[in-house]
């Protein structure tokens, strides 16, 4: 009988951490992991949750990105619009990866952006539902690597999971911001 509620003990605890990595735009992360911590659940448990959560998101995604596919080639301005984001895409990955819309620079494109951009990047790169995919969550679980460990190495600082979420929530939003704008800047005193 112990047994039996241990199990559905274990599994309350999972799906709770589920629930907060399925939240969209990345805000689940620092939660999830915290929870997870909190709840001792092992972290290739919390990355396997994670994973779990980028499968679920391709399944919902994908219709509606084919949909927006099947509606851009109907449509003469969105036809026209869809192939200016192609070549811009392409362009932009070049920049980032150096070759094409390769799967390193597809993957850093999920990675700096989220699942769904990647995919729909990969998508018009020309890759199909598991490359594409394949690619976009290699990108993300990458980011959830680097979210994941933040947290819980500042958790370890500051002693209190709420600070430490919102610390990690205020980086995760603010620090891509940073960079572009110190990019920016340098590239400019560059040229």
């Amino acid at each position: 009988m112990a047994f039996n509620v241990d199990i559905v003990s274990v599994t309350s605890n999972m799906l709770s951490v589920l629930k907060l990595f399925i939240i969209p735009v990345g805000g689940g992360i620092p939660a999830g992991v915290m929870l997870a911590q909190t709840k001792g659940i092992a972290w290739p448990v919390t990355a396997l949750l994670y994973l779990v959560s980028d499968i679920i998101l391709a399944f919902l995604f994908e219709p509606v990105l084919r949909i927006l596919a099947f509606i851009c080639s109907k449509v003469s301005f969105l036809t026209r619009f869809a192939a200016a984001m192609k070549a811009a895409t392409a362009r932009s990955v070049h920049h980032m990866a150096g070759t094409g819309a390769g799967p390193v620079g597809l993957i850093m494109i999920s990675f700096g952006v989220d699942p769904m951009t990647g995919r729909a990047t990969a998508h018009a790169a020309g890759h199909g539902f598991l490359a594409g995919w394949a690619i976009a969550i290699a990108g993300d679980m990458i980011y959830f690597g680097v979210i994941a460990v933040s947290t819980l190495k500042l958790n370890t600082v500051i002693k209190d999971p709420n600070v430490t979420m919102m610390i990690i929530l205020i980086a995760m939003f603010s620090v891509p911001t940073i960079i572009k704008i110190v990019r920016t800047r340098i590239l400019r005193h560059t040229v």
